[in-house]
């Protein structure tokens, strides 16, 4: 399970996907989870799932690895269904056993909330997948540029966001070797009920936060012998400049969360499940 996290991880590529300005990947993505919560109906996710995959083709990473990181989602994408379902009141009556009923648009509102969902993940996941740490840091620092007119310390914030990113898979493989760890030494983590497998976790994160705040600390003090002062003056190895594909992906994508938002609103297409 610790293995299947893929988001703040990098595949290394050269598509067309991967050489895109990493501004372009930033903003084309969050338009993109923007439009997701925009559609009435089943046409919008239609045309969504046409544009997620399209990318994920042109991006050369693998299906397969993509579809890994929704496996630590499975419970909470189970719960926020059944809510949606039982919770969700309107429309012809499915289903009645007791305090529990099902209608027929709480089962659409649950479908659509799991796509939603799914949609998310993926497509967070394959703007981390194709950019690396530093080419995100450097993206969100120039998108945020104008915050520092408002003495918004945006550089610093930047940093934080993309160590932390960098943190993810360190701390992901610490976590598998305590694990692997207290497994070898006899320690039960699977069987019990909930309050015991809370207490089996008890010997892995004390570990855990102490190797976390260590590298911390060492981080630190890396960042402090190298003379590190912020964002004031420091200039740029590699600077951004956006070429014609940059331009040409802000045009597509513009243009499906243009052609998504008056399908998925305003074009009476639905298709119900029963």
């Amino acid at each position: 399970m610790i293995r299947d996290i893929t988001i703040g991880q990098y595949y290394p590529a050269n598509s067309r996907i991967h050489r895109l300005d990493p501004r372009v990947k930033i903003v084309c993505t969050l338009l993109y989870l923007i439009s997701l919560f925009m559609f009435k109906s089943i046409i919008g996710y239609l045309l969504a799932t046409l544009f997620l995959v399209c990318v994920v083709r042109l991006s050369t990473v693998p299906v397969k690895y993509i579809l890994k990181g929704l496996k630590p989602i499975i419970m909470l994408l189970m719960i926020t269904v059944l809510f949606n379902l039982f919770l969700t009141p309107g429309g012809r009556l499915l289903f009645h056993f007791g305090p529990l009923k099902i209608t027929e648009q709480g089962l659409n509102t649950a479908v659509y909330m799991a796509i939603r969902l799914i949609y998310l993940i993926m497509g967070s996941s394959l703007m981390t997948l194709t950019t690396t740490p530093n080419a995100l840091t450097d993206g969100m620092e120039s998108l945020l540029k104008p915050l520092g007119h408002l003495n918004v310390p945006v550089h610093e914030i930047a940093m934080m966001m993309s160590i932390a990113l960098r943190f993810i898979p360190i701390l992901l493989e610490e976590t598998d070797k305590i694990m692997k760890a207290q497994i070898a030494r006899g320690a039960d983590l699977e069987s019990g009920n909930i309050i015991q497998k809370a207490k089996a976790l008890v010997p892995i994160l004390v570990p855990l936060f102490v190797s976390a705040f260590r590298r911390a600390n060492d981080l630190a003090m890396a960042m402090e012998a190298r003379c590190y002062h912020g964002g004031e003056g420091r200039t740029k190895m590699k600077p951004l400049i956006y070429k014609g594909r940059d331009y040409a992906a802000y045009a597509v994508t513009i243009a499906y969360v243009a052609i998504s938002f008056v399908a998925g609103r305003y074009i009476p297409f639905k298709i119900w499940i029963f």
